[in-house]
């Protein structure tokens, strides 16, 4: 199982979750803001994050921004609140991995988390294990180890992200509507905001871009959704 680090100001929340994290099997370190958060992650160097975004001092949107611009890659999850989209599409922009919006069930939480740790341990899989499920034109995609690579290079996506191309991808030319998109590609009953699948779109363009410059792949359907655009 993962070290998971748990950081929430509510007390007993703090200490439902980590008997949660614990009983599934989990070593499990806690923060009440986010300064201490840093210091647990640069002493015990933890596998994955979970923190809450509305926190006094050091908030999760500025502990997500900090670790990301220092070079830290663990996966980071964030809670947010419920009808609040600004707060999971900032979560997201900022270069959160995921997001579980409150209230939430715990079975979600340890779900997503379950995922993000999987995801880590079959990227650290020696490359000649695993070969391509999927390869459409450029495309390639890899479930064994939740990757994606275009041209050749490599696409860091996170595992929705990930879900997300594997699920246009698959069918070609057909169009997703957001709400079709989000039942597939989240799978558990999270209350998700239809438009965060904007968010999601909107950064895999761009690191396909970064890849590949001018991709044009995934195609807005004005009024409808979404899709991978088939080869004429």
């Amino acid at each position: 199982m993962a070290h998971v680090l748990l950081i929430d100001d509510d007390d007993a929340l703090l200490d439902a979750l980590a008997l949660a994290f614990e009983d599934a099997g989990h070593e499990v370190s806690t923060a009440p803001h986010g300064m201490a958060g840093l210091t647990i992650i640069r002493d015990k160097r933890p596998d994955v994050v979970v923190s809450d975004v509305n926190m006094p001092g050091l908030d999760g949107f500025t502990l997500c921004r900090r670790l990301r611009e220092a070079g830290e890659t663990l996966p980071i999850l964030l809670l947010t609140s419920r009808d609040n989209e600004v707060d999971e599409a900032l979560g997201l922009e900022l270069g959160a991995d995921d997001y579980v919006a409150k209230p939430f069930s715990t079975r979600v939480l340890l779900a997503r988390v379950a995922a993000l740790v999987r995801r880590e341990q079959r990227r650290s899989e020696p490359s000649d294990a695993v070969t391509a499920d999927l390869e459409l034109g450029a495309l390639a995609v890899f479930p064994e180890r939740l990757e994606v690579r275009y041209a050749g290079v490599m696409v860091v996506v996170t595992v929705t992200e990930f879900h997300l191309v594997e699920t246009l991808a698959r069918r070609p030319g057909v169009v997703f509507s957001r709400d079709r998109l989000l039942d597939l590609i989240r799978g558990d009953d999270s209350v998700v905001a239809q438009r965060i699948i904007d968010t999601y779109i909107r950064r895999l363009r761009r690191k396909f871009e970064a890849a590949a410059p001018g991709f044009d792949r995934i195609e807005t359907v004005i009024g409808a959704g979404y899709r991978w655009r088939a080869d004429s």
